[in-house]
């Protein structure tokens, strides 16, 4: 496995001045060697110029947040992140790498989650090249290696959990965001470590039931909010049956004895467990006749 290593490169305005100065005096003498019909000096001058206008060729710009990766007839020498200009060996070849944050959006994903559920999923991932050697000669694409791997662990990870949890405590995708999200991001860097990626960042950014059973979820997500809605009633109206049994017989109000509790009990609960105001009837009698 290839390790990034600096290139080791000369001050390219430096090494502008020197061959432009190079370049000038053979111009100079080769005028001279002509007049004096010198063959000589006239081959002289012409090679010292030849080699001084080839190595224009070995400079190069970095900008910044970007990297040169530097190859001599196919080997590794280096890379340069410095932003300058710099002047390498001419015979090289120098390929651009970008070292800036990137975003990474993958498509609507169509997925069966745990529960065999079909969902559309999608999330967006934020990463940057941290190893230019890596990412160069390690794989074919880095880009493309990205894009194919975060679409592959997205979809590893929307088969190991529900859309929804259907008790507390379970994680789900709908409601355990943040777990999820670092499960993601992880997931994804284990899988683009050796393209010398890092990953920044990875969150789900849709999320939702697909379109042919949207509709009978939505039904079952209602009906769950409705008994959730229920259970909260019950325990309340128990809570304030309790309460009022209690204080009636701490203060002598009135003494109820069981068949009056039960009746008492069982009008309390139909008054406040009920989704309509109560309507009262006034009963003149007793419980007995």
């Amino acid at each position: 496995m290839l390790v990034e290593k600096d290139a080791k490169g000369f001050s390219g305005w430096l090494m502008s001045f020197l061959l432009a100065a190079v370049s000038i005096s053979s111009v100079t003498l080769l005028v001279k060697a002509i007049q004096a019909e010198n063959t000589a000096m006239i081959l002289v001058c012409i090679a010292v110029l030849g080699v001084a206008i080839g190595c224009f060729f070995g400079l190069t710009v970095v900008n910044p947040n970007t990297a040169k990766v530097v190859q001599l007839f196919g080997t590794y020498k280096g890379s340069i992140k410095e932003q300058g200009l710099w002047w390498v060996n001419p015979l090289t070849t120098r390929r651009r790498v970008s070292l800036r944050i990137r975003n990474f959006e993958s498509s609507k994903l169509k997925v069966n989650d745990q529960d065999g559920n079909p969902i559309e999923i999608a999330a967006v991932v934020v990463w940057k090249v941290v190893d230019t050697a890596e990412a160069v000669f390690q794989v074919d694409d880095y880009e493309h290696f990205v894009h194919v791997q975060s679409e592959a662990a997205l979809r590893n990870l929307a088969t190991r959990y529900p859309y929804d949890s259907h008790r507390d405590g379970d994680m789900s995708l709908r409601m355990s965001v943040l777990d999820i999200a670092h499960q993601l991001r992880d997931e994804i860097q284990e899988r683009l470590a050796k393209a010398g990626v890092e990953v920044i960042e990875a969150r789900i950014t849709h999320l939702a039931y697909a379109s042919e059973i949207a509709s009978a979820m939505l039904r079952r997500q209602q009906a769950s909010a409705v008994i959730a809605a229920r259970q909260k009633i019950v325990e309340g109206a128990v809570g304030m049956v309790e309460m009022a049994l209690d204080l009636l017989s701490a203060k002598h109000v009135v003494e109820l004895d069981e068949e009056r509790k039960a009746s008492m009990v069982s009008n309390l609960l139909v008054v406040l467990c009920s989704d309509r105001d109560a309507q009262p009837i006034v009963n003149a009698g007793t419980l007995y006749q």
